[in-house]
């Protein structure tokens, strides 16, 4: 059924259709999914349907959940549906604190120093990471012996290859002063890509996964010092948000540091979690 149609728009996502959907999100991916979002879910998927020639979502929803496609088109799905937003430099006090307080006082418990190791839980497309990776080799300079790893993480396969490929648009890295941009980006040599990559040694202290939140189990043994999980949990209801922080916690060691975003909140929790600051927590 591949490609007909093209200039057709697949019928609306019926009731039926939509509860079907909105099940399968809450239920393995941990996502809200109220009605409201309906239009929101057409809109994504739309692209989907178009591509595979269904004229309905019964029918797309059919193909996805057979062994029809051996789930290489559950993986686009789940893709399209999953939100990926997130900026270089994004809620900056936190990489302040980070360096200026934190670990500091890390670095204190562990006169070794040696390898430290770092998860950004929810990574998107990479800008996160590569900012931690930033911050942390500036950090680096100025204390010898100290270095780190940086295991990042996202559900969606489409903006971990973004992630990996460590491409930019220059405009998404203007907030950088020009010896930050000289010292880790690589400005494209193609005529008329205004581009910039985040340089190989930097992109080297960093890995990248594929990991649902919802998994019972995580792909990496830990444990991590700094654990990256910003605005993240808001899209799950709040027993969940609790379920997920407290499996995050077995991979975090006692002593280390839990970031959350700043529109974000463990109050009513019960977690192996104190507060340092406003959204910045120690592991008990």
């Amino acid at each position: 059924m591949t490609g007909i149609f093209p200039d057709d728009q697949p019928k609306g996502l019926s009731v039926k259709a939509f509860n079907r959907l909105a099940a399968f999100i809450e239920e393995q991916l941990g996502i809200r999914m109220p009605e409201t979002k309906k239009i929101m879910l057409e809109s994504r998927l739309n692209k989907r349907l178009r591509l595979h020639g269904y004229a309905n979502y019964e029918e797309y929803l059919d193909f996805v959940f057979s062994n029809k496609n051996e789930g290489d088109e559950l993986i686009h799905m789940i893709d399209a549906i999953t939100t990926n937003k997130t900026d270089f430099f994004r809620e900056p006090d936190h990489f302040e604190l980070l360096t200026g307080r934190l670990l500091p006082q890390l670095l204190q418990r562990r006169p070794g120093r040696g390898l430290f190791s770092f998860w950004s839980a929810g990574c998107s497309t990479g800008e996160e990471p590569y900012t931690l990776a930033m911050v942390l080799a500036e950090f680096q300079a100025k204390q010898p012996g100290f270095d780190f790893h940086i295991t990042a993480s996202d559900i969606s396969s489409q903006a971990l290859q973004k992630a990996v490929n460590a491409v930019y648009a220059s405009e998404r890295v203007s907030m950088l002063s020009p010896a930050m941009k000289k010292k880790y980006l690589l400005r494209s040599r193609k005529a008329g890509r205004d581009e910039v990559r985040i340089k190989p040694e930097l992109r080297q202290k960093v890995e990248f996964l594929r990991l649902n939140f919802m998994d019972q189990s995580y792909p990496f043994d830990g444990p991590f010092q700094v654990v990256f999980c910003r605005n993240v949990i808001i899209y799950f209801d709040r027993p969940t948000q609790e379920k997920i922080l407290g499996r995050m916690c077995r991979y975090l060691q006692p002593g280390g540091i839990f970031l959350l975003g700043h529109s974000e909140t463990l109050t009513g929790m019960d977690l192996p979690l104190h507060s340092l600051a406003p959204t910045v927590y120690e592991r008990m």
